[in-house]
């Protein structure tokens, strides 16, 4: 974001921070576009779990297929009328150049690369249900919500071309019980990494941005992105981590807190599936176990790579040995969904 112009800033604020503008947008589109948006089929995939999980490039994996649309870059600050603002931008026209996101974690970006933005939509029309104070709590949208978002994904495949859809969004967490029984076409994925190497990576990505300039921080608000960094905000399933999110036992706390919530989201749905992201880095069964869960015949994966794991720190035993065990209960499950033999 360092890259942007006083222009693009602008924009931005204009629409991203003003949530009349952005749903007068967004019924334009709706108006202009919808009746020509193809038909709802219910068959997406929804990656969603923990940041630094591996949701963004199991995400990338499944968009490289060409089966699914997205929104990408391009489709930003609009992204509530991405119809519209093609009409009127060219960033999609080409791929612009590739650069490494601000993670530093090796995965480029360019304006053709899917993101986490469809968590837009759930601010402006229901922040007020799930953005607290104290963190994100759960939420439960209702009927009316669950159809719009439902003509958003219309309206992102009418400009794709495509009939399926494909987004990574780590609050999904907080809807997933609802999104997966009103949508059970759709396939919920839901990479598990180790609990320790993951807080790790949380707690280096949250120290990474703490310092972030205000427009960054402000960018990161105007997504729903309050993971970690100067803008964090835990999730809330029942309880806030506790204690010093400068910790590894805080990210640990939160690790346990959220995949407890995800057991039994897991267990109640027949369409919630856990991903092994250590073995789908490495096996290359694994990837393809996944792609005929979500109905693909796929060729060799692209984008997967070993996960580069954060050492850890100083832990409790107690927190390591809690998460541990609910990882390897999760990790039996997930290997029984993929009807993969554990190695």
């Amino acid at each position: 974001m360092a890259d942007y112009s006083a222009l693009d800033k602008f924009l931005h604020r204009m629409a991203l921070g003003s949530a009349p503008l952005a749903e007068m947008l967004h019924d334009m589109e709706r108006g202009m576009f919808l009746k020509s948006a193809p038909a709802d089929t219910g068959r997406h995939v929804f990656v969603t779990g923990l940041a630094r999980a591996g949701t963004t490039i199991l995400m990338r994996e499944i968009h490289q297929t060409g089966e699914f649309g997205s929104l990408t870059y391009a489709d930003m600050p609009f992204v509530l009328a991405p119809n519209l603002w093609a009409r009127v931008s060219r960033k999609g026209q080409t791929a612009g150049v590739r650069s490494e996101r601000a993670h530093g974690d090796g995965i480029e970006v360019d304006f053709q690369s899917p993101e986490a933005l469809d968590e837009v939509f759930w601010r402006v029309f229901a922040g007020k249900f799930y953005i607290t104070p104290e963190g994100l709590v759960p939420h439960q949208p209702d009927t009316d919500l669950i159809a719009a978002y439902r003509d958003l994904i219309r309206l992102v495949l009418r400009k794709a071309g495509k009939t399926r859809y494909v987004s990574k969004n780590n609050n999904n967490i907080l809807r997933i019980a609802t999104l997966a029984k009103a949508m059970p076409e759709a396939v919920f994925l839901v990479p598990l990494r180790d609990p320790l190497t993951h807080a790790a990576s949380l707690l280096a990505q949250h120290r990474r941005f703490l310092d972030a300039e205000p427009f960054t921080q402000q960018y990161m608000i105007w997504l729903g992105h309050h993971e970690f960094g100067a803008t964090h905000r835990p999730f809330v399933f029942g309880k806030a981590p506790k204690g010093d999110p400068m910790t590894l036992d805080y990210w640990l706390d939160e690790w346990i807190s959220a995949h407890t919530a995800l057991d039994q989201a897991e267990a109640a749905s027949g369409n919630v599936v856990f991903v092994p992201y250590e073995a789908l880095s490495r096996d290359p069964a694994v990837w393809q176990a996944v792609a005929a869960r979500i109905g693909l015949t796929a060729g060799p994966a692209g984008e997967l790579r070993e996960v580069r794991e954060t050492p850890p720190g100083a832990h409790s035993a107690g927190l390591s040995d809690q998460a541990r065990a609910l990882h390897a209960k999760l990790t039996e499950r997930a290997f029984a969904a993929l009807s993969l033999p554990r190695g």
